[in-house]
């Protein structure tokens, strides 16, 4: 909240609306967190439908169950430990596979989009939602001078921890940009794939379908 000014909740609210998610289906979240998007779609899926929340990190994987039990999720939601790279689910599972400010820190991020292609089904989607490229030269630089010399300040000050807010600032530096994980999905097997620019194109959601 603090890092973004709160927009970051702007952010996740329109790419849940890009998902087009309708009860009865079935949703896998990787690098799932705390849940924020999780929540909304157990409420979506309804009592029919499926949300399986997953992260790499086990103990993140722990406060993200517990939030979602605080919050009432039980029947329609599990958890799960998965490696974004190795989905170890069957072909055509899912109706939505969707990966929130989580694609940046995959190693192998091709691996990565086509294990979410596998696992999907006939006229299934994913949906990435990644820092990426501002698009205007001036606020390029200054969100340059906010990433590398703010975010490490609050880090420290915040956290006592300077060190992985400066990863984080170097992570979305080496984060493909827009065009190029466009190509990269298209490579994977998906169909229809789109771009959504949001504050000027810090942030973009990645849309693509499998036909």
């Amino acid at each position: 909240d603090l890092m973004s000014f709160g927009v970051h909740r702007l952010w996740k609210r329109f790419a849940i609306e890009l998902t087009g998610l309708r009860a009865g289906q079935r949703v896998l979240d990787l690098a799932s967190g705390t849940g924020d998007l999780a929540d909304k779609f157990a409420d979506l899926v309804g009592p029919t439908g499926h949300v399986l929340m997953t992260d790499i990190n086990a103990a993140m994987l722990s406060v993200g169950r517990d939030r979602m039990i605080d919050r009432g999720h039980a029947g329609n939601l599990s958890y799960a430990q998965v490696n974004a790279e190795s989905l170890p689910f069957p072909e055509e599972t899912f109706d939505l596979v969707t990966i929130a400010f989580g694609l940046r820190n995959v190693t192998d991020k091709q691996r990565a989009l086509e294990a979410m292609y596998q696992v999907l089904k006939p006229g299934g989607r994913v949906v990435v939602l990644e820092f990426s490229k501002p698009q205007i030269k001036p606020l390029e630089k200054l969100y340059d001078l906010y990433s590398f010399r703010v975010l490490p300040k609050m880090g420290q000050t915040l956290a006592n921890d300077a060190e992985s807010y400066r990863y984080l600032a170097e992570s979305i530096r080496m984060h493909p940009d827009q065009q190029t994980l466009l190509e990269m999905m298209e490579t994977a097997g998906f169909e229809r794939c789109d771009v959504h620019n949001l504050t000027g194109g810090i942030v973009a959601v990645h849309r693509g379908f499998k036909l």
